[in-house]
């Protein structure tokens, strides 16, 4: 064999070895987390959250508090499994400062988090955040919605960025009102907040029929109610996709009889996620299967439940009781593929 003809087979192997170089996929994870009263000690004039003080209703200590923030950090962590997450969607934080402590006084200060948050008109003075590791996600902007003029409630949080420098990812995070009070008050109000969580999808769709959207929140309801099924319009037969559709991830695994909180003895799944249609093809730049979303249920997560069979989220109050749990919901989170 001359030289030349080894010197073509040295380049032919170098031209395969870098297109698979290219060619590699990356992987990350989105994750969201409702926390459970994440309140800090001190009392805000401007909010009902006198019962998380150390001379309130629940005897909120500085103490307890570093517990639960510790526990938030773990669980974030143990999601990452290895590899924090890129995206931490959060409800139920009461301000910057409990944020602040969760992101540079844990062991998550190394991953140098940055933070999207601010305070919501909520009377609790609850908010919804996320957080995102500035090396997997450049924000290149956000922006808070309110759900309505007519009553208070926690804001949508919309975050664009570009993930893993691959491609735009259009994030929302959201908090919708809760089932107390009546349920078909409530349901209207979450009629309403899905038609607002609607209407800015749309309009993400209108400037781009094939938009990357991740949609994660604490939605109050199940995948089959009416705000999801009929006002958001979320699919969940996924056989046939449409860029423009979105889908709920959460469909199947609720199908089983799966859920994210236990409710007299019966598990609901209520925090969702769902994602544009794009965002299920294969060869999209970043991408998932429906087989990607997942609950996280760690041991430590979960205690017996004495009332009824099997186990039920260990939470942080049982009452007025302190029961020493992280929160009363199990985290979800979604595997992500990035082309690179």
């Amino acid at each position: 064999m001359n030289y030349f003809v080894k010197f073509i087979i040295v380049i032919i192997i170098f031209l395969k070895s870098t297109e698979y170089i290219f060619a590699q996929t990356t992987q990350l994870r989105a994750m969201f987390y409702n926390t459970e009263n994440y309140f800090d000690t001190f009392d805000d004039p401007n909010t009902l959250d006198d019962d998380f003080t150390p001379q309130g209703s629940y005897h909120w200590t500085w103490t307890r508090f570093v517990a639960k923030r510790d526990g938030l950090a773990k669980v974030i962590i143990a999601v990452g499994e290895g590899k924090t997450p890129a995206l931490i969607g959060l409800c139920e934080i009461e301000n910057r400062f409990v944020l602040n402590q969760l992101v540079n006084e844990t062991p998550l200060a190394k991953f140098q988090y940055k933070i999207v948050h601010r305070d919501s008109p909520d009377m609790r003075g609850i908010d919804v955040a996320m957080l995102y590791n500035p090396k997997d996600f450049e924000l290149l902007y956000q922006n808070f919605y309110a759900v309505s003029k007519d009553f208070l409630t926690r804001e949508i949080l919309y975050a664009k960025g570009i993930l893993a420098n691959t491609d735009t990812l259009h994030v929302f995070v959201n908090h919708f009102p809760s089932k107390l009070g009546g349920s078909k008050s409530s349901e209207e109000r979450r009629i309403i907040a899905a038609t607002t969580l609607k209407r800015l999808c749309d309009s993400v769709f209108a400037a781009n029929a094939n938009a990357n959207i991740l949609i994660m929140g604490d939605f109050n309801d199940a995948p089959d109610s009416e705000p999801i099924v009929q006002t958001l319009q979320a699919k969940s037969d996924f056989d046939t996709i449409v860029p423009t559709d979105l889908y709920n991830l959460a469909f199947p695994l609720s199908e089983k009889g799966e859920g994210t909180i236990k409710f007299q003895g019966v598990w609901e799944f209520i925090d969702l996620m769902f994602v544009s249609g794009n965002m299920l093809n294969d060869e999209n730049k970043i991408s998932c299967k429906p087989s990607d979303f997942r609950i996280f249920k760690a041991p430590y997560l979960l205690e017996k439940d004495n009332a009824f069979l099997g186990d039920k989220p260990k939470r942080t109050y049982i009452g007025m009781k302190y029961n020493g749990g992280i929160s009363d919901h199990l985290p979800v989170y979604l595997q992500l593929k990035i082309e690179k």
